[in-house]
Order: C-alpha cells, then sequence, then structure tokens
C-alpha cells in the first residue's frame, strides 16, 4: 500500500556497536540537507553493547531521491564501524506478503481483512496452501491461491517445498507469513527467506513447543495461555520473537475453549507483528529483537 505525499517516509534502521556520538552523527547527516525527521526510536544494549535506531524522515523534505540517500549515508555508516548493519527503504514503495496456509482460516481471514481496508501496509500478493481449504475464501477477495498438496510421508515433501519456493519468490515478497501453515520450514528455505518468514505459534514461547500446544497446556494444567509470533529459523520454534500476548483461563475451560480463546489472540499477535515487520519497526541482533512499536 502506497502512502500519500504528506506521509510518505525515508525509514531508517540501524544497529551498531555503541559509543558516544552515534545519534549526533546520524541527526547532523540528515540536518545537512533539511531533511525532517517527524520519528525517531533509540536503543542502548547494555549487555551487548549494542546500539539501536529508527528514523522516519518526511520524504518530501528531501531534496533527491532514496538511491542517492543511500549512496551519501553509506559514507556515515562506514564512520561507524564495519559492523554497521542498516536499511532504508521508502514507505511510498508498495510492500508485498504472500501467505501460507494448511486449514484453520482465522488468520487468514484476518490478513485479508486487514489488507483490503487498508490497515495492513502491504498487499496480499497470494496465499499457498498444501490443502484446498482456504481456496474460496481467498478467492472472494480477489487474492490468487495456489494449492500445493504435500505428501504424508516427509522424507517425500522435498518437491512440494520447492514448489512452494517457487511460487512464493515470484512475488519477491517483503514478508512470507506462515498463518497456521502446519509445516515444518526445511533449513534451506528458513536460510533462503531468513528475516522474513515469519510464523504464528499458539503459545507463548518458549513454553509448548511443536505440535498441539494448547492440548500441552491443558495436561500441564496452565492457567494463562497465548500466542508468539517469530521468525522463523531451522531451530523449530525458536526464532526472534516479534510480538506476543495471552489470556487467563480457569480448571473449567476445556481444550475446545483454550482453542477457541487462542485463535483471538493469534489473529492479533500476528497482525501486530507482521505489521511492525513491514514498517521496518524490527531489528533482530542474535536471537533477540528491538521493535520499535
Amino acid at each position: 500500500m502506497s502512502s500519500t505525499p504528506a506521509d510518505r517516509r525515508y525509514v531508517l534502521t540501524l544497529g551498531c556497536p555503541d559509543r558516544p556520538g552515534i545519534i549526533a552523527k546520524i541527526t547532523s547527516f540528515i540536518a545537512e540537507f533539511g531533511g525532517s525527521i517527524v520519528e525517531a526510536g533509540y536503543h542502548s544494549d547494555t549487555d551487548t553493547g549494542w546500539f539501536f535506531t529508527r528514523q522516519a524522515i518526511r520524504a518530501e523534505t528531501v531534496p533527491f531521491g532514496l538511491d542517492e540517500l543511500r549512496t551519501r549515508f553509506t559514507a556515515v555508516a562506514a564512520e561507524l564501524g564495519k559492523q554497521t548493519d542498516w536499511q532504508l527503504f521508502d514507505t511510498g514503495s508498495r510492500r508485498r506478503a504472500v501467505v501460507l496456509v494448511s486449514k484453520d482460516g482465522h488468520c487468514l481471514h484476518d490478513l485479508l481483512g486487514r489488507a483490503i481496508s487498508g490497515e495492513l501496509p502491504a498487499t496480499i500478493e497470494a496465499v499457498i496452501g498444501n490443502h484446498p481449504d482456504l481456496a474460496e475464501l481467498t478467492q472472494a477477495h480477489g487474492v490468487k491461491f495456489h494449492y500445493v498438496p504435500f505428501p504424508k510421508d516427509p522424507a517425500e515433501r522435498g518437491p512440494a517445498f520447492q514448489q512452494v519456493r517457487a511460487l512464493v519468490d515470484e512475488h519477491d515478497p517483503h514478508a512470507v507469513v506462515l498463518a497456521r501453515f502446519m509445516q515444518v520450514l526445511p533449513p534451506h528455505l528458513c536460510q533462503h527467506w531468513a528475516g522474513k518468514a515469519i510464523n504464528i505459534h499458539h503459545s507463548f514461547l518458549p513454553s509448548f513447543v511443536g505440535a498441539r500446544p494448547y492440548h500441552q497446556a491443558f495436561a500441564r494444567g496452565v492457567k494463562l495461555i497465548g500466542a508468539t509470533c517469530h521468525y522463523v529459523t531451522a531451530e523449530l520454534d525458536a526464532g526472534p520473537i516479534l510480538e506476543q500476548d495471552v489470556t487467563r483461563i480457569d480448571h473449567a475451560d476445556t481444550v475446545h475453549d483454550m482453542v477457541r480463546l487462542g485463535r483471538d489472540i493469534e489473529r492479533v499477535v500476528l497482525a501486530r507483528g507482521l505489521r511492525w515487520h513491514l514498517e521496518g519497526r524490527v531489528l533482530v541482533h542474535g536471537r533477540r529483537t528491538v521493535v520499535f512499536d
């Protein structure tokens, strides 16, 4: 989704070893060409000695394009050190997402509605399912649905994952959303989509990793259940966390009740995490994240 000219921003995100003068160097660089900073976030992590920032600059105050802005900032980043990791993007450029699903449609339905209403800062380019159940829902929103059947034997799923990869990469998305996809991505896909594959897990991680977490929670007699939106890595349900939330339950709630209550949390947590990712509000450092929400 594109911004109006008045709302358009150039967003800079940066992480580097902490030292005095970083903020002054960045803001002085922006001030030199008359740029107007309309949003700024900073965090200094004393445990790792790392500094993080997100700067949103009103695009109409920048007297040149994004490519030149990147070129000019390269010199600033070099002065901050070789370990500096930074990105610049234009909110006026359309962001794209592809959604992977199975049979449960609650998260997909929510994302499609948010995308159409303009609440999600991206267009959903396609939905890919390993079952055909959600084709009608997807197509009713004017989005392409691709059905890729998966063999029951995990050892035989390689060609199916290759087909999914080809379909996703066709759209060059900024986010690959596993909206209850219920398939474990092979390591090569985790690496290929590193930093943009996002999963919603129906548990407050690190508790109850893997399948049937509500059943695990019921058996354990917990009083809180939750959901976790995280980046996908080769280690199951252990990627850097974007967002989490919980709701209280009691001894009278059945597994069915927990699933029903959990679905509401899953929708909201996934939408928040995805939105923050698309807006460049999430900076990853190792297994942790800094989220400028």
